[in-house]
């Protein structure tokens, strides 16, 4: 007589109505596993008669020589170059890597790490929402699961990050549009919530008009998968008067409002100067070339792994590694139409004056 086949983690997974890493963690004790995760696993076991293999737990309870990586998403640009940053550098120690993303969703972080740590990563770079206010990292820090930060900006020093200046970098770009004669700018800005470097780039943007003496302009919050623009724009546009320039808080943000402005009658540079923040690749290819606020992505994530692998190691590196960003010009930023006007007509009394 055949034996019945014994329960698997797949049938405990099953009947508990979670995945299969949300049981892996429950029975490796992880410290995010949820007080209803672990309920509905013990129950699911109980049912099932599934008995976990301690030995091989055991045996994968030791760190391996991974690392675990977490970004809002591989469908930007900026995201996927650090991301090839970190592998190039894992690699060239000895270590793999392991990629999951949040989708610009905070409330999905705490999963994404979870997952990541069941497979027993020796460390963690990450990218999350808001590192001042992230339940995630109060939880691996109490746990003392090392990680470093890529992007995020955090203003407790202890927090180990590799990052641009956010505030200086958003601050030069509104001041290349002054220095173009640009006294009307707004600001399209990706989800606050989603992404506390946004909300540094607008304290930037602030700085730099309130600097200058200008007042403060409208600031369109939208999300960073949002594409379509137009209604946003048209009534941006509406207002008397209207802006002559746009900050984009990223470039995809920026190429998407270059779209819209074209289908509300508006081009780019001639009626409405635009620049982004990032630098990606795709933007000095297109027509007009953007100009943007490169920050050096690939050489972040390259710098995130290094900073881990000195504290894996028991050395104490500085916590906070802030790299140099630049101002990459392209052809979408030119002196605003009214500027060329008065120009010319001081150059006209100028003359009649002689």
């Amino acid at each position: 007589m055949k034996q019945p086949s014994k329960p698997t983690i797949r049938d405990v997974a099953a009947a508990a109505g979670v995945s299969i890493a949300t049981v892996s963690r429950v029975l490796n004790r992880s410290p995010l596993a949820t007080r209803d995760m672990k309920a509905r696993v013990d129950a699911a076991v109980a049912a099932t008669g599934f008995r976990p293999n301690r030995i091989g737990s055991q045996l994968k309870s030791a760190s391996s020589r991974m690392i675990g990586i977490m970004v809002p998403a591989l469908s930007n640009p900026v995201f996927a170059d650090a991301v090839h940053g970190v592998e190039s550098e894992a690699e060239a120690n000895g270590y793999a890597v392991i990629v999951s993303s949040s989708d610009y969703r905070p409330q999905r972080e705490a999963a994404c790490v979870d997952a990541l740590l069941a497979y027993r990563v020796a460390g963690l770079v990450l990218t999350v929402a808001d590192a001042g206010r992230s339940p995630t990292l109060r939880t691996l820090e109490r746990e003392k699961i090392p990680y470093v930060l890529m992007f995020n900006q955090p203003a407790r020093p202890t927090r180990a990050a590799v990052t641009v200046d956010n505030v200086a970098a958003a601050a030069e770009a509104v001041r290349h549009l002054i220095a173009f004669g640009h006294r009307r700018i707004a600001m399209i800005a990706g989800s606050f919530e989603a992404s506390d470097r946004s909300r540094l780039r607008h304290r930037g943007f602030a700085g730099a008009l309130a600097e200058a003496g200008l007042a403060p302009e409208p600031v369109v919050e939208v999300g960073f998968d949002e594409v379509e623009l137009t209604g946003h724009l048209t009534n941006l546009f509406a207002r008397q008067p209207a802006p002559t320039a746009l900050f984009c808080s990223t470039d995809l943000l920026a190429i998407a409002a270059i779209g819209c402005l074209k289908r509300i009658g508006r081009r780019v540079p001639e009626d409405v100067s635009v620049i982004g923040f990032d630098g990606i690749a795709i933007s000095e290819v297109m027509a007009p070339r953007l100009t943007s606020v490169a920050q050096p992505s690939r050489q972040m994530g390259a710098e995130a792994v290094r900073l881990l692998l000195a504290r894996l190691a028991g050395q104490r590196p500085p916590s906070r590694r802030i790299l140099p960003h630049s101002l990459r010009a392209g052809e979408t930023v030119i002196a605003p139409r009214q500027a060329e006007i008065t120009v010319l007509t001081t150059a006209l009394q100028k003359g009649r004056n002689r």
